[in-house]
């Protein structure tokens, strides 16, 4: 094992960073550029379909109806998108604007509300008529509602983490993929960190491991559980054109029992067909035995909640394909120190809804790396919010 600028204690001043999706290869890229040693693990190959970051495309907006404390991150998540594109030249953020539909009492529709209102985002509330008038392919519900916000729109998973991962290479950072990581520890001069391929010495440890870190930090008892989505693409009974993303823009649409879907517009890595799915309907799962595989019948209760929402699409599925997502009990992301340990941070932004802070969450990270603090406020995620 090679150990580069180490310190008198044996371990080197670089940060071991464990898994190398969405979130890791951020935080492995910010890291880089900033002159730090870098070493990432990942069990798979760069850019794989095992995990969280995949999909092709996935659903980003500010006007945010999990908690207004997200808000100001997504501000910044923007503007890091927008650098990422400029430093690697890829088109990785389309803004087709959004649709935020259900009654007016739903939580997708009062927490769009009060976060719009709260940050300022321009919005508008719009009646049925509004909706059907400007987006014929939707049909809401004499009492439903829908806010609409202008600057959501989708981004590329893929093709993100690739980037970053050129951008972590390209900074110096090396990687090491299709690598487990066993297990780690740490003292008090630095952390330790087991792999099918050696034992690994560094001064910092970022936990990016998605469906695999509540086995990873199982010792620090945090409540996180993996489960099974699916993602599919539908095919339109009429015109393809109708959906793109000029004329049908991303929406979130809860129903009166609370159940909600995401969509998209067409888009071009699937030409004949938009991309659909339930939010928070997935089921236990264990990374190590997904199930892959997607049976005909898992498709059948988003048809029939787009039945009479979106009638132009389905009920021929042209492709299903299930991701993970690490998810804790309040649905909130789980980010910053591992309780009483300042050398580690745990950093699992992915209950669900954390793609779109992909850029700002690997500047969080080596903030906490080399600062000890954010200049964003993470109470609401702390690790140690769930300590005893």
């Amino acid at each position: 094992m090679g150990e580069s600028a180490a310190s008198a204690t044996g371990y080197p001043h670089r940060v071991l960073v464990v898994g190398l999706g969405g979130m890791g290869s951020s935080a492995a890229a910010e890291l880089a550029r900033r002159g730090r040693s870098v070493l990432g693990f990942d069990r798979y190959a760069p850019v794989h379909d095992r995990g969280s970051s995949h999909g092709k495309i996935r659903l980003i907006r500010q006007a945010y109806f999990e908690d207004p404390a997200y808000v100001p991150m997504l501000f910044r998540a923007y503007e890091r998108w927008r650098d990422l594109e400029s430093l690697t030249g890829r088109d990785l953020l389309r803004e087709t604007g959004g649709l935020m539909i259900g009654p007016p009492a739903s939580r997708t529709v009062v927490g769009s509300r009060t976060s719009a209102e709260q940050w300022g985002i321009a919005h508008e509330l719009l009646s049925p008529g509004d909706v059907a008038r400007r987006w014929p392919t939707f049909t809401l519900a004499r009492d439903d509602v829908a806010l609409y916000e202008r600057h959501a729109g989708f981004v590329a998973p893929e093709a993100t983490v690739d980037a970053q991962l050129e951008l972590a290479r390209g900074s110096g950072a090396e990687l090491h993929f299709e690598e487990p990581v066993l297990g780690w520890t740490v003292e008090a001069a630095g952390v330790e960190v087991t792999t099918a391929g050696g034992r690994y010495r560094g001064s910092h440890l970022v936990v990016a491991a998605g469906a695999w870190a509540p086995r990873l930090l199982e010792e620090l008892g945090l409540p996180l559980a993996v489960e099974r989505h699916v993602q599919f693409w539908l095919e339109p009974k009429d015109r393809i054109e109708r959906y793109l993303p000029t004329r049908h823009p991303v929406f979130v649409w809860e129903d009166s029992l609370g159940t909600q879907a995401y969509g998209f517009p067409a888009t071009d890595g699937q030409a004949r067909s938009v991309k659909v799915a339930l939010f928070r309907d997935g089921t236990p799962a264990d990374p190590g035995t997904l199930q892959r595989r997607v049976a005909p019948v898992e498709a059948e209760r988003l048809l029939a909640f787009l039945a009479s929402r979106i009638p132009g699409l389905g009920p021929k599925v042209h492709d299903a394909v299930p991701c993970m997502y690490t998810t804790s009990p309040d649905m909130h992301f789980v980010l910053g120190f591992a309780p009483g340990e300042p050398r580690v941070v745990v950093c699992s932004p992915c209950s669900g809804h954390g793609f779109k802070f992909v850029p700002v969450i690997g500047e969080i990270v080596a903030d906490l790396v080399e600062n000890g603090a954010s200049r964003f406020d993470l109470s609401l995620f702390d690790p140690s919010r769930f300590a005893p």
